[in-house]
């Protein structure tokens, strides 16, 4: 019984890899569709983002299973309890990088000034989201705390923008609409950098059972 467990947690875990390399790949399309006014690359990312709510479906499915059917002790009822957790926000990430291709197919063929800055808060943003499911398939705390500290850094970034923005808007007043959308792609990355953030701190309540917003 429990080698049967032992098998369905791996793929478990390998489904929660590809979910989130899936979820990578959608940001960096999200991002260099924005980077380069490509509306097709924006129109690939809506398109891609259904795969990532099949297997939100799909993982809800298999921990249902080994909840129900395999009767986990406590270590593996938090971490089976936790995937439950970061498939949601896996998800969310999903969206955003869709609501930020939506913006891209609607922005009108104009130069990001802020171009570098944008660029390395999607990286960041990224790395976050890499960190988080790395963490939780290898059970480690240290890489997860490093997530959480990763997002001062994404906030920072959204600052920077909000007040380029500011600036932009005060100098350029007739593009105001333009300003307005990067605005809200700035805030869509600094969300993604707050669901990994999420993701990061089940997986301390995985391995510790403290969770600090529990």
């Amino acid at each position: 019984m429990r080698s049967r467990f032992d098998e369905q947690l791996q793929q478990l875990n390998k489904k929660m890899i590809e979910m989130g390399a899936m979820c990578e790949e959608l940001i960096a399309l999200a991002a260099k569709a924005l980077m380069a006014a490509d509306t097709d690359l924006a129109a690939r990312v809506k398109a891609q983002g259904v795969d990532i709510d099949q297997m939100e479906r799909e993982i809800e499915s298999l921990c249902m299973k080994l909840l129900l059917h395999q009767q986990p002790v406590a270590g593996d009822l938090r971490q089976i309890s936790a995937a439950l957790k970061m498939v949601t926000d896996m998800e969310r990430i999903g969206d955003q990088a869709e609501d930020i291709a939506e913006l891209v197919r609607y922005l009108p063929d104009h130069p990001l000034e802020d171009a570098d800055l944008i660029a390395e808060m999607a990286r960041s943003t990224i790395s976050m989201v890499t960190g988080s499911i790395d963490a939780y398939v290898k059970q480690d705390v240290t890489l997860a705390s490093r997530v959480l500290e990763q997002d001062d850094a994404v906030d920072d970034y959204f600052l920077k923008m909000k007040n380029s923005i500011i600036r932009h808007i005060a100098q350029h007043p007739q593009e105001g609409e333009f300003a307005l959308d990067l605005l809200m792609i700035s805030k869509y990355f600094e969300r993604i950098g707050d669901h990994a953030t999420n993701i990061a701190e089940w997986v301390i309540y995985s391995v510790t059972g403290v969770h600090k917003g529990v």
